[in-house]
């Protein structure tokens, strides 16, 4: 379909043997070796594709900017001004992130992988959204081989896929989380099997909770964002705290066990396999809430710092971290939702069954309307 440059073929290893001297690292630990590569490549591919998208709205812009239609200028519909911003605060939020990463790198982190997994499906999606839109305002125009936008869409596809499936990530991005809540509440769950004896642990995290629930204490992130940014850091910072205490929650509920062996061996077991079949639909809201999450916090870095150093396009920066805050934090609150749902819960068991009725018929199950087939 794409990347024609990039020669794909088989390799197959049948009863190959590999002699001592050649083994990398140890024996069954090659999965683990892998993955870690993986991540370098995870992060590049925001770079890579910070470029692709800046050249597709840079097509769309001279277009919708010179094209009349009803003797009006494209850009003058309000549809038209939507779509075009959105690619551009998608450009700006894939950049921000992948400049988040690579400033971690340099700094000498080497515990990255969360953060190039998030930035792999985002910069991918986001890549694809913006090509796509970028296509549907050229009009017939952008169908045409010589706008060049049909190769970056067949080149982009199969990012989504490769260096880890999207679908895939989402459930390690997830599964990580949780883990990582899990253990901040293990220390409280201790203390309240002897809450007398730890008292001090047990009234902190009383008081913490209290005060998240009237507004105070909890992630505050107002005192670091530029004046202008104070809503959408309240608006991060809620969302934030939200989809902390249904991950914790999920904690509880989910059998953690299987997936933890699965990071620290060479292949998932079946088990983990099992597992993630039965929760992995909320596995994915989880992590496109933390994905969210992360970028509303890069860009409110980012549009900070612009605005204190008054750049020339600080107040463009600002209105774009404004409106990334309030789409995304819309989004986190509807996953959220979903995640315990009742409504939602039957909705899920529909879909499950619907998918298992096209399954079994290898195709669709119901006929045209004429009940011709």
């Amino acid at each position: 379909m794409g990347i024609k440059c990039s020669v794909t073929t088989e390799v197959l290893f049948d009863d190959a043997k590999v002699p001592v001297e050649n083994l990398l690292g140890e024996l069954g630990n090659g999965f683990k070796i892998a993955v870690n590569i993986l991540n370098s490549g995870r992060f590049g591919l925001g770079a890579m594709l910070s470029g692709t998208m800046r050249t597709c709205i840079e097509k769309a812009a001279d277009h919708v900017t010179n094209r009349v239609q009803f003797k009006r200028k494209l850009i003058e519909f309000e549809n038209v001004q939507e779509k075009l911003a959105m690619m551009a605060t998608y450009h700006y939020v894939a950049q921000s992130i992948t400049y988040m990463v690579a400033g971690n790198m340099d700094k000498g982190s080497v515990d990255f992988h969360l953060e190039a997994a998030v930035s792999k499906v985002f910069c991918t999606e986001a890549a694809w959204y913006v090509c796509d839109e970028a296509i549907q305002l050229l009009g017939g125009n952008g169908f045409m081989k010589s706008s060049g936008l049909e190769r970056f869409l067949r080149d982009m596809r199969i990012f989504r896929i490769f260096e880890g499936a999207n679908d895939v990530l989402r459930i390690f991005i997830a599964l990580t989380g949780i883990q990582k809540a899990g253990n901040d509440l293990r220390g409280l769950q201790k203390a309240l099997k002897n809450p007398l004896g730890n008292i001090g642990v047990v009234l902190a995290e009383g008081s913490k909770r209290a005060g998240r629930s009237i507004g105070i204490g909890g992630t505050d992130l107002r005192p670091f964002v530029a004046s202008e940014l104070q809503n959408a850091a309240k608006q991060c910072a809620e969302v934030s705290e939200e989809n902390w205490r249904h991950t914790a929650f999920m904690f509880n509920s989910i059998d953690l066990r299987p997936f933890s062996l699965w990071t620290h061996s060479a292949k998932p077991s079946n088990l983990c396999l099992l597992n993630m079949e039965r929760v992995s639909s909320k596995l994915a809201r989880v992590a496109d809430s933390a994905i969210d999450i992360y970028t509303m916090a890069a860009v409110l870095s980012r549009a900070t710092r612009s605005a204190k150093k008054g750049l020339p396009s600080a107040e463009h920066e600002l209105l774009m971290a404004q409106i990334w805050c309030q789409e995304a934090s819309s989004r986190v609150q509807r996953n959220i939702n979903r995640i315990h749902s009742d409504t939602y819960k039957a909705h899920y068991q529909r879909l499950a069954q619907v998918a298992r009725n096209v399954s079994e018929r290898r195709g669709i199950p119901h006929t045209n309307p004429l009940e011709i087939d």
